[in-house]
This record gives structure tokens, sequence and C-alpha cells, in this order.
């Protein structure tokens, strides 16, 4: 019976990671795949090897908090399927409509829902987590803004990225090792432009290994069943599956459907938010890369909205309403890169001083947003955690389960 409650628990445990991968692949790399610059199966190989990195790396601490610190309560093979059971399941869900979901919400509030039930919940460090939960997006959405304020415009000039026709490499092959060269119409800035989006998308994926690992495998490393590396690499197997799968529908939901946001402005957002995530894997907090990538979004929109006033205006409240579309006064021209998948390059041009640029040109959010997408994913984002503790604590008040 025990071998079988193993072998159960590791097909549950791969399930959860399955569904963590078609969740987080499409957060980190869908500007890559929504602006042409990466295909979904490049972007699944690189989802696979840089959250496993991460999972090394980082996820111990996460794997700690989440497997024996959490809850009181020992992870039995049982306790543990069914927790893994109720993470999976929500997860799932919100990869059928193609949504990614915050996948440490959800295996925090599962495993909540458990120490609720059986009185035996860490309130000190639930409360540490839940801290972090409502400080990490305030200091993305400040980080943000001033990058919008004051460095934006020049990030644009420098980070400009074209996709000329083309291989973007060539290769000689008339040695015994091919050696790589620019393609015919590649230039120099296409090429780190084209590596920078890339490697962000990679660092994205390192920190959601850092923190998602530990969401399919903690209850069975805290019951014992599998040792820490071994479980991580379990783990990171099974993200790596669902990014080879099931993540194809969130990359066309982040890349094509959500937004059409500037390329530079996702580089922004995805360096403020993996930065802020991995911090907190570190400190083995479990965090929701989901809400503080939005939150810098909107940062990075009130930062460039308000560059329109002075500092004095803004602190008076004078300042204009804030709208995401101010993300692209700098890139207005038609074929301003983003990553809903248009190509080219801004065309360059003078920036005024903060509190002189004129609001004219400011297109409002309903231009960059599609509006029942955004409502569909916010709705979502807080349904999946909440289905996910209220199971887990129904099940744990009311079943003998041990």
């Amino acid at each position: 019976m025990v071998e079988v409650l193993f072998a159960l628990g590791v097909l549950v445990a791969i399930f959860v990671g399955f569904n963590i991968g078609g969740s987080s692949t499409g957060v980190a790399f869908g500007p890559a795949v929504g602006s042409d610059t990466l295909s979904k199966l490049s972007a699944a190989a690189l989802m696979t090897i840089f959250a496993l990195a991460g999972g090394l790396i980082v996820g111990p601490e996460v794997v700690e908090s989440l497997g024996s610190n959490l809850v009181e309560t020992a992870f039995s093979p049982l306790i543990s399927i069914v927790v893994l059971f109720f993470i999976g399941v929500a997860l799932f869900l919100s990869n059928v409509v193609g949504v990614p979901a915050s996948t440490s919400m959800t295996a925090v509030g599962a495993i909540a829902g458990l120490g609720l039930a059986r009185g035996t919940l860490n309130a000190a460090l639930m409360l540490e987590i839940v801290s972090w939960w409502l400080v990490s997006p305030i200091i993305a959405f400040w980080v943000s803004g001033v990058i919008g304020r004051y460095f934006y415009p020049t990030l644009v000039e420098w980070f400009a990225v074209s996709q000329s026709e083309g291989a973007l490499l060539d290769f000689d092959r008339s040695g015994s090792i091919p050696r790589p060269s620019l393609g015919a119409n590649t230039t120099t800035r296409e090429f780190v432009g084209t590596v920078v989006v890339i490697g962000i998308g990679c660092y994205m994926a390192f920190s959601a290994g850092a923190s998602n690992v530990a969401n399919a495998v903690a209850p069975l490393v805290g019951n014992g069943s599998l040792d820490m590396y071994p479980a991580i690499l379990l783990g990171g197997a099974a993200i790596g599956l669902g990014a080879f799968t099931i993540a194809r529908r969130t990359m066309d939901t982040v890349g094509n459907d959500l937004t059409d946001l500037p390329l530079v402005a996702a580089i922004v957002v995805a360096a403020v938010a993996s930065t802020i995530v991995t911090f907190l894997s570190a400190l083995g907090i479990p965090a929701s890369f989901v809400i503080i990538a939005t939150m810098s979004i909107v940062g990075l929109g009130w930062g460039r909205a308000t560059r329109t006033t002075s500092l004095s205006d803004t602190v008076q409240g004078e300042a204009p309403v804030a709208s995401v579309g101010a993300l692209t006064t700098d890139a207005e021209a038609a074929d301003a890169p983003t990553v809903g998948g248009k190509k080219g390059t801004p065309k360059p041009a003078e920036t005024d001083p903060i509190g002189e640029e004129s609001r004219e040109d400011i297109p409002s959010a309903s231009d960059l947003f599609e509006p029942g997408t955004t409502a569909r994913v916010i709705f979502l984002q807080n349904v999946v955690p909440s289905i996910a503790t209220l199971a887990a604590y129904l099940v744990f008040r009311f079943l003998p389960i041990t």
C-alpha cells in the first residue's frame, strides 16, 4: 500500500508540475513568442532548462517553507496526494482557458487550507508570506514607475528591435565545427536586441523555477517520500512537460490576446518582476510573479504618463490619469515592436523635458488592452487560489484523511 501511495503521489506531483509549466511558460516567454522573436518549441526548451536551474539553485528554500514550516501537520502520503491534487486541478482549470494563474498563491492556499482545517497553520510564517504578497507588488509599482518617468524614453532608443527578413544567424559548415555569423540582413542592433529579449525570458524562467518547483514537490519532501534534489529534478521535468504541451495556449494569451505591450516595456516588467521573485525565493517566500508583473506594468504606465507634469504637480495630485497606453508614446510608429506581434523599430525622436511633454498623442488603455481578456485574467487570478484553499479546507475539515 505504501508503494502504491508513493507512486500515486509522484504522479500527482507530475500533474502539478505539468500545469505549472503550462502557466509559467506563457508568462516567461509570451512576449518573445508574441513578437516572433522565438518559436514556441524553443521557448519550451529554454523554459525547461532555466526553470530547473532556478529550482536547483534557489528553490530549496521555498521547498523547505512549504514542505516543513507552513503547517505543523505531518504530510502523510495520503495528505500529500490530496493537497497536490487540489493544486493541480486548480491550475489545470486556469490552463484549460489559457490564463496563467498564480501557482504560488494556489499552492500556499491549498496547504493553508489543510492547516486551517487541522488547526496547525504556522500563523507567523503565513503572516510573513501574506505581508510580502502585499509589499512586493507595491515595490514593483514604484520601481517601474521611476523607470517609466525618468528612463523609459532612453531605454526605447537603446533597445528598439527591428526584425529583418531571413535568418538571424548564418552558419559556416565548411569546417568540423559550424561557425556562426550575422545573417545577410541582420544588424548588430537587431542581434543584441533579440539576445536581450530571449535572455530576459530565460531570467523569468529561472525565477519561476526558483519559486514554483516547490509547489509541485514540497509535500513529497515534507513527508520524506523524496529527498530535496531528486524531488526538484522531478518537478523540473514535469514543468518541462507542461512547457512543451499545454503552454501553447497561455503563450498565445500573453503574447497575442492580452496586450500590445511594447517590447521595451515587456523587458522592463520582466526584469523588475523576476528580480523581486528571485529575491523572495531566496528568503523562502513563495511569490506571485503574475501579480508582481501586473503591478509593474501599471507602475511603468503611471511613471510614463506623469512625465507630462512636474514633480511638484504630481505630489499635489495634479498629475494626469495614468494609463498603460502611455507606454507607447515613444514607440508610437505603426511598426513599433510590441508583444502582440508587430515588428519594426521606433523612429528616433527628441524627448521633451519632464513637465513639458504633450499628452495629445498618449493613447488610452483601451488601445493597448483587450478588455474582455483582461477581465477574464483578473477574475481567474483571484478565483483559482480561492478554489484550492476552500476545497482543501472542506476536505480536511470534514473527511478523516490521515
